[in-house]
């Protein structure tokens, strides 16, 4: 089996450079990445090229800044009426006024949440109402003539609620720009960056679906004609990124992982499979200070001054076992060290040592004692568990 292919890149720019190149003779480029490595900037730095392109900004994006698009006013002095404004200078609304989405966007919005809304044009605002339940409606009085169900207006709906209603609008904009309306002509490539934010497993489910569903139908109905978007789809949220993955194989699309390197680079990693979960990342830094803390005492350094080993590593050890006993089914992480001989010792350490109030910002170093019992504990559990450790984590 070949490894995987590695790529190294200095800056955000460099990656954005290859993304493009992939584009020229692919339709896809999926990208699984953890939090904090840079995705929303890389998307943003992504449509800032796009604005050099001879013929002007060419990409469609959703990401955090998407939904800064929106914003709330909660009528703090009445606490009546409130609505979500909408930034009409942004290129992302041209021609919105005209277009009256509702109907598209309520083809997407229902599936997700049963909430009603009215765009006001004129001010650039939308507000929300929903049916719930009337208080004075007794289902036992059969001469009762109050509604089961009334409407409340003016609501500020929840976070998960209006992140589906962003999206829903992003949807059906795209679906105007795959239709080639006037409006939006100008739209090349379709950035997705992390939509399921604040939704539950369910709906996360469902924006993959309908997201692939949307791109699936762009490149079968474009096909003949040359004229489909091209997509680039990013997700720290692994059932997300793997419906995307497995919708969307083709031979036009290339997947990656995309890591940051310790030393502030970046990496690419082509993959034909799932992408890695966090836990392993954390195992890969574990494995990677035990082998130096282990060379060290082979050398003969003074291994509590070097400080290789910091109070921290006991906090990610405990991360990593709560995380695989949970999948296997079991409530303690103590069941990661059931067949090892000091099972109670080493549960006991674990324990007591992850519940320090230990900084990343400001480590301090094992004493040796602990040291020494960290290497047991964390040789004991990757010998009985045979994670592979991808290479990508120690470039």
């Amino acid at each position: 089996m070949n490894k995987p292919s590695i790529y190294k890149y200095k800056t955000l720019n460099n990656v954005v450079t290859r993304l493009r190149d992939d584009l020229n003779t692919s339709d896809i480029v999926l990208l699984y990445a953890f939090n904090r490595t840079g995705k929303t900037r890389l998307s943003m730095s992504f449509k800032e090229k796009g604005k050099k392109d001879k013929d002007g900004p060419n990409t469609l994006y959703f990401n955090a800044f998407t939904e800064d698009l929106f914003t709330w006013d909660n009528d703090l002095q009445k606490d009546e009426n409130r609505y979500l404004k909408i930034n009409e200078t942004s290129k992302f609304f041209k021609g919105l006024k005209g277009l009256s989405l509702e109907e598209k966007i309520h083809s997407h919005l229902d599936r997700y949440a049963q909430i009603n809304f009215r765009i006001d044009y004129e001010n650039w605002r939308i507000t929300f109402s929903k049916e719930v339940p009337n208080p004075k409606y007794n289902p036992k009085n059969p001469e009762n003539k109050e509604l089961e169900k009334i409407v409340q207006d003016n609501l500020k709906i929840s976070r998960g609620e209006e992140n589906v209603f962003i999206f829903s609008v992003f949807m059906a904009i795209c679906e105007l720009a795959i239709e080639g309306h006037e409006d939006y002509q100008w739209v090349k490539y379709i950035y997705v960056d992390d939509p399921i934010s604040s939704l539950d497993e369910n709906n996360a489910i469902t924006v993959a679906s309908d997201l692939a569903n949307l791109i699936k139908h762009d490149l079968e109905v474009n096909k003949d004609k040359e004229k489909n978007k091209k997509y680039i789809i990013s997700s720290h949220h692994s059932l997300f990124y793997n419906i995307m993955f497995n919708e969307l194989r083709h031979d036009k699309s290339k997947s990656y992982f995309l890591h940051k390197a310790k030393d502030e680079t970046y990496r690419l990693q082509s993959t034909d499979d799932t992408p890695f979960f966090h836990h392993i990342e954390q195992l890969c830094e574990l494995n990677d200070v035990v082998k130096k803390y282990e060379q060290a005492e082979k050398d003969d350094v003074k291994v509590i001054q070097s400080n290789v080993l910091k109070t921290y590593h006991f906090n990610i050890l405990r991360s990593v076992f709560e995380k695989t006993s949970i999948f296997f089914g079991r409530d303690d992480f103590s069941y990661c060290l059931q067949d090892v001989e000091d099972k109670d010792l080493y549960s006991r350490a674990v324990n007591i040592m992850s519940h320090g109030r230990y900084s990343l910002f400001a480590p301090s170093g094992m004493m040796k004692e602990n040291a020494e019992l960290f290497v047991k504990i964390f040789k004991s559990f990757v010998d009985k568990y045979k994670f592979e450790l991808p290479e990508i984590f120690f470039e």
